[in-house]
């Protein structure tokens, strides 16, 4: 059995917008700055996002017909690409009706004017930036502020188009929670207040439906894996992960065939629960008691889950359903998402480990991960196998999505550094993470910011991005 798991890419709409009252007066200028248009929607068309163009809009007509156009092919977000100078009633009324996230952008086609030969012909085609702040004056007034703004050059900008492309997965990651069904099987951890959730707080604050899944609907399912969907399953496992010997932690022991088996039958049913549900992510947890059918399939869901996870399929352990968020946020940007939380600081070296037994992302593990026999998984029932390594060497943000004391949802974001060393070989991920000051600074200063004690860890350095994430989805940003 194999199972492709698509990302839904974010529908983007782009207008173009001009004036009217100029093409009598300059023949042709309507022509160049259509033209100065298809260039920037072609920059569009290169990036992971769906386009819908809405055409060249000139006057205020045009621009309640390009909002109905755009409004039936239901665009996540758009770019307003203002060719000239315009006025506000030609953009703002479109960007109003729409009410998406929309990014102004202002890119001049020369990068400075001849100043001896120039022309109003000349300096109409590049106005870009002329009525930038009538449009963005008139959206904050209106109480619909831009989402963002670019301004730079058309050609040879490789601040705009960098701008750009992080808009675009800003637009995916926002859009990844629209008619997105975020699954929660069992329940918290006992006894974790931070991680408790309102699934209807959820729902209105991220547009994601929370799917109430039963143990029993993945036990079916894993009893109805064949002999070759396990096959299939194992072959994928062992060309992924380094199987390791025991390490002196008396915990660790080989991993036996019964391990591997039993951890890839319950791999194909996380495959086929998510196909079934249609689920863009999952919180989960289940104790079990005595060694029963739910505690054995409980504590064998850390290989499947890293497939998926690793396959933009965030899977959050012990329930944590605003971590699946963060998780599912810092996939969508690029930056991988793994399941993490604080472990002991290393006080010489100056960092922090950040890991957790469980679920991973190994999409962004550097090297091979690893997988190692464990008879206990600490705090938990159960047995089988872990997963150990280290995310990649260089930037990384963390990302947690708490609550604060009124019950809205709140994002708390760091950046720092992924740095190469030792780890405990223990069955658990853990990265050496600083964070450009005093490790214990870091920690108090973390902790005082009020997060769900679990985060996703990720690749790069991506607060900006997350910051406008919560700007376009309403949700206030900390930056610690």
């Amino acid at each position: 059995m194999h199972v492709s798991f698509q990302r839904k890419k974010a529908r983007v709409g782009v207008i173009h917008v001009g004036h009217e009252p100029y093409w009598h007066q300059f023949p042709g200028l309507k022509e160049e700055l259509m033209g100065y248009g298809e260039v920037f929607e072609a920059m569009l068309q290169e990036e992971e996002v769906e386009v819908v163009s809405g055409g060249f809009v000139d006057n205020v007509d045009k621009s309640f017909a390009a909002a109905a156009a755009l409004k039936a092919q239901d665009i996540d977000f758009l770019f307003c690409f203002l060719t000239t100078y315009v006025t506000s009633s030609s953009a703002a009324t479109a960007i109003m009706n729409l009410n998406v996230p929309t990014v102004l952008v202002a890119l001049q086609p020369l990068k400075k004017l001849d100043y001896n030969k120039t022309t109003t012909y000349m300096q109409l085609a590049n106005d870009n930036i002329c009525s930038l702040p009538e449009i963005g004056g008139v959206l904050v007034r209106a109480g619909k502020p831009a989402a963002g703004m670019i301004a730079g050059t058309l050609h040879d900008d490789p601040r705009a188009r960098q701008q750009i492309k992080e808009w675009c997965s800003v637009a995916t990651a926002a859009s990844a929670f629209k008619q997105a069904k975020i699954g929660y099987l069992g329940h918290t951890y006992e006894g974790m207040y931070d991680m408790n959730s309102d699934p209807t707080a959820f729902t209105a604050s991220f547009g994601s439906h929370v799917q109430m899944i039963e143990m029993d609907d993945l036990a079916k399912l894993v009893h109805g894996v064949s002999g070759d969907e396990m096959q299939e399953k194992l072959d994928e496992i062992k060309s992924i992960f380094t199987i390791a010997d025991p390490f002196i932690d008396p915990i660790t022991r080989p991993i036996r065939t019964e391990d591997l088996e039993w951890s890839a039958k319950v791999a194909v049913g996380l495959d086929k629960l998510i196909e079934q549900f249609g689920l863009t992510g999952l919180a989960y947890y289940y104790k079990g008691l005595d060694g029963n059918e739910f505690e054995r399939i409980g504590s064998n869901m850390v290989l499947g889950n890293s497939l998926l996870t690793g396959k933009g399929v965030p899977l959050a352990g012990e329930a944590d359903l605003k971590t699946c968020a963060a998780m599912l946020i810092m996939d969508r940007l690029g930056a991988g998402g793994s399941f993490a939380e604080l472990h002991p600081c290393d006080f010489t070296d100056n960092i922090v480990l950040v890991g957790h037994d469980g679920p991973h992302n190994i999409k962004i593990s550097d090297g091979q991960p690893i997988i190692r026999g464990l008879d206990v998984f600490h705090g938990k029932a159960g047995s089988g196998i872990g997963v150990e390594f280290s995310i990649k060497t260089g930037p990384v943000t963390i990302l947690s999505i708490s609550q604060n004391a009124q019950g809205q949802y709140k994002m708390i974001v760091a950046e720092g550094e992924s740095i190469a060393g030792e780890i405990p070989q223990t069955g658990n991920t853990n990265t050496r993470c600083s964070f450009d000051r005093n490790v214990a600074e870091f920690v108090e200063e973390w902790c005082a910011a009020g997060p769900t004690h679990h985060f996703a860890l990720g690749v790069g350095h991506v607060a900006e991005q997350i910051r406008r994430v919560g700007k376009v989805m309403g949700i206030e940003v900390h930056t610690v």
